[in-house]
């Protein structure tokens, strides 16, 4: 197990406290899969129990990987994205210009992975582009 969080770096443990608002509860291990377990058809908390598969072929090719990070940012971060009221607007934008809006739900679920597949597109051009600017910022300090 890696003893460091993946995004914010701490030192994680499995030594108790899980989720107290402790030191100690805030820094412990957490997994967390890369791609729901409910986009491939398999439930986390039921064991055995399937559901209706978003995405037929895992488009990321992570099916079952999971990373290793500190319970805040796993449970408070990646599970709690802010999205903003201007942000979702836009986004509904960006679904209604690549077609992926839906009028009537039907038994087809592609549209549906489409946007996730376009939410996750969102987010890593954001990141790419935020690091650009940083970087910029750092060599010119």
């Amino acid at each position: 197990m890696p003893n460091t969080c993946a995004i914010c770096g701490c030192k994680i443990h499995r030594n108790g406290e899980y989720a107290k608002h402790t030191i100690k509860g805030r820094s412990h291990a957490t997994n967390h899969h890369y791609v729901a377990r409910r986009f491939l058809g398999l439930s986390v908390n039921k064991k055995g129990e399937r559901r209706d598969r978003i995405f037929l072929e895992p488009p990321w090719k992570l099916d079952n990987e999971t990373g290793q990070f500190c319970y805040e940012c796993h449970e408070e971060l990646l599970h709690n994205p802010v999205l903003l009221p201007k942000d979702i607007r836009r986004f509904a934008e960006l679904i209604r210009l690549r077609k992926l809006n839906e009028n009537t739900k039907t038994l087809s679920r592609v549209k549906l992975a489409e946007r996730i597949k376009l939410l996750h597109e969102v987010f890593e051009k954001g990141i790419e582009a935020s690091i650009k600017i940083e970087r910029r910022k750092s060599l010119h300090l």
